[in-house]
């Protein structure tokens, strides 16, 4: 896959504020970017200026698991790890990135859900059957916002290596830290996809 999937995009700051959390005190910023109407989050810790090497998360939004406490992925208890991680540091990034259901949409992550359910689909042929690669996410954004923050490289947390790529093609040195969550009886084959077929290191 070529990491590069698009150029790198324009971003702007709307809007920023200090938000105290139960994760630590962070400073949030809304950017807009020239791609889309997407307003997409960074949640910075710290001063993060002119920083090498600074902790960072790509969060892909997901209502169902963020919001609803969906136990069929990990991502809530990912976000809230990161949040807690970066929250106790001098200086990190968590990004919360308008890219939900791997960059299909929410309705169509939806459908994705039916199709498992009713054909036995994995996560990558449901997508797949709905007319998408199994992955859509495009991280040129979170790029851009990073350089916009003045970050010269990062210490991302994840367990996917496209995320690497796609930052490392966008200019953005990226060395990985291990982001796992234990699997429950819900999520299981869901993790075992990505790193069966994802190829994500868990």
């Amino acid at each position: 896959m070529d990491a590069l999937r698009s150029p790198s995009a324009r971003v702007s700051v709307e809007a920023a504020a200090d938000l105290p959390t139960r994760f630590g005190d962070f400073r949030v910023l809304v950017f807009s970017n020239d791609r889309d109407d997407r307003e997409n989050l960074a949640i910075v810790r710290g001063d993060v200026w002119a920083a090498e090497s600074v902790p960072v998360r790509l969060h892909s939004e997901c209502l169902t698991g963020d919001v609803l406490g969906s136990l069929r992925c990990d991502c809530r208890d990912q976000l809230e790890r990161s949040l807690l991680h970066v929250g106790g540091l001098p200086r990190g990034i968590v990004l919360y990135l308008r890219q939900e259901g791997r960059g299909i949409g929410l309705t169509n992550k939806i459908r994705a859900y039916a199709l498992q359910q009713q054909r036995g689909l994995d996560t990558v042929d449901a997508n797949i059957a709905l007319g998408f690669r199994d992955d859509e996410r495009d991280y040129g954004i979170a790029a851009s916002i990073l350089r916009t923050l003045g970050v010269r490289s990062v210490q991302l947390l994840t367990n996917n290596p496209d995320k690497l790529l796609q930052l490392a093609a966008h200019g953005i040195p990226a060395e990985r830290i291990p982001h796992s969550i234990e699997p429950g009886p819900h999520n299981r084959a869901y993790l075992e996809t990505k790193a069966r077929r994802s190829g994500h290191l868990l």
